[in-house]
C-alpha cells in the first residue's frame, strides 16, 4: 500500500488538535494545486507545470516516510517544488541554448480582463527572468509574486536568510534596469 503520513492540524472552533491520517494519493489531491502555482508562477510556461507536477509527487512517493514532522507538509513539498523547478529551468535553458526550445507561450498566465499593457509587461517581466539563474528567479518568484516573507523564502530555497536576500535583490535590479521601473 501507499506510505501513510499523519497530519495534526488544530482548527478554529477548537483547541483540541485533531489527527488525520492521509495517504500519497490523499497529500496529491489537496496540495497538487499548490505545487503547480508555485511551478507556474516561477517557470512562466504553462506547458512545463504538469511534468513539474509529476516529478515533485515522484519524490514525495518516494521520499514521504523521511518527513519527520508532518506539520511541515506545505514548506516540504514547495522546497521539492523549488529543485524541480530550477532543474527544469537550467535543462530549458540549455535547450535554448542550442536552439532545441521555442520560447515559451504564456498566455495562459494571463487574465481576460488584463489590458495590453499588463500583457506586455508580463511577457517583459519573464523575459528578464529567463535571462537570471534559477535560484534568483525562484527566490524574487516566492518573495513577490507568491507573497512568502523572507525566512519561508531561504527555507523553501535551502539557503541563508541573507543570501535569498541578496537573491531577491539581483533579481528587483535586472527588472528595474530592464524594465525601467520600482
Amino acid at each position: 500500500g501507499h506510505p501513510h503520513l499523519r497530519v495534526i492540524s488544530s482548527t478554529l472552533e477548537t483547541t483540541e488538535l485533531e489527527t488525520e491520517s492521509l495517504d500519497i494519493d490523499e497529500v496529491f489531491r489537496r496540495h497538487a494545486p499548490y505545487v503547480a502555482r508555485i511551478a507556474l508562477r516561477i517557470l512562466g510556461d504553462p506547458a512545463e507545470v504538469e511534468d513539474v507536477v509529476q516529478e515533485v509527487f515522484l519524490v514525495v512517493h518516494r521520499r514521504i516516510e523521511s518527513l519527520q514532522n508532518p506539520a511541515a507538509l506545505k514548506g516540504w513539498l514547495a522546497t521539492i517544488t523549488v529543485r524541480q523547478v530550477n532543474r527544469t529551468v537550467r535543462w530549458k535553458r540549455l535547450k535554448r541554448f542550442v536552439g532545441l526550445d521555442a520560447i515559451p507561450d504564456r498566455s495562459d498566465m494571463l487574465r481576460d480582463d488584463d489590458s495590453p499593457q499588463d500583457r506586455v509587461l508580463l511577457s517583459e517581466i519573464y523575459r528578464v527572468l529567463d535571462g537570471l539563474p534559477a535560484n534568483v528567479r525562484t527566490a524574487w518568484v516566492l518573495r513577490h509574486v507568491e507573497g512568502e516573507n523572507l525566512d519561508t523564502v531561504a527555507e523553501i530555497c535551502g539557503c541563508s536568510r541573507a543570501t535569498a536576500h541578496r537573491r531577491i535583490v539581483r533579481a528587483r535590479k535586472a527588472l528595474r534596469e530592464a524594465l525601467d521601473v520600482d
